[in-house]
């Protein structure tokens, strides 16, 4: 349950900041910018939406690591290569593509959040790095 809801939040932070639907930050601030519109709103949703990345990446790079960190992108890229080739996934657009690979982004992301939970449970040991705390 705890990794689903880390995972819909990642998904939120990834689609929130950008998606194919022009329903995204990105969209919503360039159209301020060039009508010269935006203000203190869209500054303040760009803090939390970059705060958001900057949890999710840095809790991500420090508990898989650049080796698990690749791992992962393998993991996701395998499975959406197994899957297109078996005609579940539908890879003929680009619109399509840019889903799949958001999904695998934030994927990959809530994997870097839950890892030390999916760690303990699996293994029934916790890991901590003290030298962070220093």
């Amino acid at each position: 349950m705890s990794v689903g809801i880390r995972f819909v939040g990642a998904l939120l932070v990834v689609l929130g900041t950008y998606n194919p639907t022009g329903h995204s930050f990105y969209h919503w601030a360039g159209q301020a910018l060039e009508a010269g519109t935006a203000g203190p709103v869209h500054a303040f949703v760009g803090v939390v939406l970059a705060s958001g990345w900057a949890v999710l990446v840095i809790a991500t790079v420090r508990s898989l690591g650049w080796i698990g960190l690749t791992l992962a992108c393998a993991f996701f890229g395998t499975l959406v290569w197994w899957l297109s080739d078996a005609g579940v996934l539908p890879t003929g657009s680009a619109n399509a593509i840019q889903w799949i690979a958001l999904v695998c982004l934030a994927g990959v992301l809530s994997l870097g959040v839950a890892w030390g939970h999916l760690w303990r449970r699996i293994t029934g040991r916790v890991e901590v790095d003290e030298a962070e705390d220093r």
